[in-house]
């Protein structure tokens, strides 16, 4: 129940998968961004940054990943400046996400964060030093700002390279932050590809019709 959020340490000991179900489980209507960072605890920053990537790597209407990528666009600064804890304005911690919607997102994700979870541990502790923290911080909010801009079907790589990234946070896997810095590089060089892409078909048709 959200009116007596667990103790850090027992939410520390939890798997970020079984959190996300307790989340779920609520019998509230609605859960605020206050009550989800509360039920992280220690692991809030990660555990934001997670969520609102999740949501954005779900097929959502037009706008969408622009609504769950501003948050990212304030979280993702904060942990390049090297904040421990996440802030957000009291509006926004008092914004509420229905219970209903995660229930209904979180089966498409759940198996996919549990294999994560199995398969990754603490390792190359060098990669998530203080400073490659702030290297993901970085990062993040470079794709953070990819995800706010309206590109049909631009959002799924940079997403799940949030996701993938946030998570080797709350797992401290450094193998997992280098596999997210993949998936960051490779959809950078998609939105590339599909810049180049469009800007050659626009000439095309520039040059057809004698414009220009």
């Amino acid at each position: 129940m959200f009116g007596c959020p667990m103790p850090d340490r027992a939410n520390h000991a939890m798997p970020l998968s079984a959190l996300l179900m307790e989340l779920a489980d609520t019998p509230e209507p609605r859960i605020t961004i206050g009550q989800i960072m509360e039920t992280f605890g220690g692991r809030a920053m990660g555990g934001l940054l997670l969520i609102f990537g999740l949501a954005c790597t779900l097929p959502l209407p037009p706008g969408g990943s622009t609504i769950f990528g501003a948050p990212l666009c304030l979280l993702a600064p904060q942990l390049l400046l090297g904040a421990r804890a996440p802030w957000l304005p009291s509006r926004m911690r008092k914004g509420a996400i229905p219970t209903a919607d995660l229930r209904r997102g979180l089966p498409r994700v759940l198996p996919w964060i549990r294999r994560m979870e199995a398969v990754s541990r603490p390792r190359l502790s060098f990669v998530l030093s203080p400073v490659g923290q702030r290297v993901v911080g970085l990062v993040c909010t470079l794709l953070a700002l990819v995800l706010i801009l309206p590109i049909p079907f631009g959002n799924m790589l940079p997403a799940t390279a949030v996701t993938v990234l946030s998570l080797s946070l709350v797992q401290k896997d450094g193998a997992l932050a280098l596999f997210g810095y993949g998936l960051a590089a490779a959809s950078v060089g998609v939105l590339v590809l599909a810049a180049g892409i469009i800007s050659r078909g626009a000439q095309h048709v520039f040059t057809v019709f004698g414009i220009g």
